[in-house]
């Protein structure tokens, strides 16, 4: 099966592999996830503040993005948005958008909702009566959220949270089909430049299976501690 099979092409790509394709892979992996927490945080809390005014708006949110395929939402965003740029300035050209730019809000608006979920189902496992001590002590809500709920909510949903980084982490190979140059991307490249597609593409899923085992893996154990903990 692998006589003919040449490992030299892969030996040759592993510098543009991993300097470019796996750097911009895990730069996205790693701002979106950051972006996704920040925005899917407040998301949960207008979702739980009770006013209608919020809470409705980001229910839709949540709902519309987990909705909808990952990939048209790239689309939508890479053709899209251009217009809808020169549309709200006024501008006689489409607002150009880079491709790094294009994909980090993409997976930051998408990734949101979920991690919303996430850290809702976190917020509400904290025990009630912890808040009300709180705010009997005179805290105000934000301080109540900021210093006494929210900590806890995070360390509770930890496991989650890392669980949805490596689906995030696998999701960002989509990106391809903008031809953005991620790790799967520059395996293409290389493949189709040498003739070598069968190569490339059972190279990058070897690394994307041992990254994502291994990360799996030390969630699993970071879940344990957390465990053993309580």
């Amino acid at each position: 099966m692998f006589a003919n099979f040449d490992f030299d092409v892969i030996v040759r790509a592993l510098p543009y592999l991993f300097l470019d394709g796996m750097t911009f892979t895990l730069t996205l992996t790693a701002l979106a996830t950051t972006g996704g927490i920040v925005f899917g945080t407040l998301l949960a809390m207008m979702r739980l503040s009770g006013l209608p005014p919020l809470a409705l708006p980001a229910a839709g949110y949540v709902n519309l993005m987990r909705s909808v395929p990952l990939v048209l939402v790239i689309f939508w965003f890479y053709f899209l948005v251009p217009y809808i740029g020169q549309w709200l300035t006024g501008a006689s050209r489409p607002v150009r958008v880079g491709a790094f730019t294009s994909s980090l809000v993409t997976f930051i608006m998408f990734e949101a909702a979920y991690f919303s979920e996430i850290m809702r189902a976190g917020i509400q496992s904290i025990s009630k009566g912890q808040p009300a001590a709180a705010q009997a002590l005179g805290l105000t809500y934000s301080q109540t959220m900021r210093y006494v709920v929210l900590p806890q909510a995070f360390r509770n949903m930890l496991p989650v949270l890392l669980t949805q980084t490596i689906v995030l982490f696998q999701d960002t190979s989509l990106v391809y089909v903008v031809s953005i140059p991620d790790f799967l991307g520059a395996a293409s490249i290389v493949g189709q430049r040498d003739g070598r597609l069968v190569e490339m593409y059972l190279f990058a899923a070897l690394v994307y299976f041992l990254i994502s085992c291994s990360a799996s893996f030390g969630v699993r154990r970071l879940q344990t501690r957390i465990a053993v903990v309580r």
